[in-house]
């Protein structure tokens, strides 16, 4: 059935709603908890709603901060960071390390997390989170509007250069997605979700 009721808007004349619904439609989306290093030395652990994978061969990732944040910062800076993944029992942790502090703060510390060397970069991966990709930045993209006029954000792209896996996320193999009860970031100000075995069916591409 074709849909006809409709709240329609040009998000530059406003949504004309209480919160801005877009977040919302555009989920729930994966988190990018993203660690880095300073060129000081200091640690940086910060969750971004805007994350995602965008290739293959190479394995590459990427995450939006919509602002000059420590993690865009420090990932210029070093040319590394490592993506953490965030599973249910994590949630308060990653809420934790989200809290708007100065860059000398150590968000692993204030999160109560254990940081971990990883294998081929400076910077170390959560030790309680089951995944992680280790990257070294391929690209910084400023974005701009339809108007070519550029924005306050910038895209960083890295290349996944080593992945860590709990072995018992690997079924006869195969990584299974629910067992590892990812959060997943919806809209409005505090709406998550959560995989689950029971949310998932399957589908098979049609040849």
């Amino acid at each position: 059935m074709v849909v006809t009721d409709l709240h329609s808007y040009e998000p530059r004349l406003g949504h004309g709603l209480p919160h801005d619904p877009f977040n919302a439609i555009v989920g729930p989306r994966p988190i990018g908890w993203v660690a880095t290093r300073s060129a000081e030395g200091g640690l940086n652990l910060a969750p971004y709603s805007f994350f995602n994978a965008f290739n293959y061969a190479p394995p590459i990732i990427g995450f939006c901060s919509t602002s000059e944040k420590d993690s865009l910062r420090n990932a210029r800076a070093s040319g590394e960071f490592v993506w953490n993944l965030v599973t249910r029992p994590l949630a308060d942790a990653m809420n934790a390390s989200s809290a708007t502090v100065p860059p000398e703060v150590d968000e692993f510390r204030l999160a109560g997390l254990t940081p971990v060397p990883s294998k081929l970069v400076k910077v170390p991966r959560v030790g309680e989170s089951p995944v992680a990709f280790e990257c070294r930045v391929t690209q910084i993209v400023q974005l701009q509007g339809a108007d070519g006029q550029a924005t306050p954000a910038w895209l960083t792209l890295g290349e996944v250069v080593a992945v860590h896996i709990a072995r018992e996320l690997l079924v006869d193999g195969v990584y299974d997605t629910a067992a590892a009860r990812p959060v997943l970031r919806g809209g409005g100000s505090a709406d998550y979700f959560e995989i689950t075995p029971e949310t998932r069916f399957r589908m098979r591409r049609p040849k």
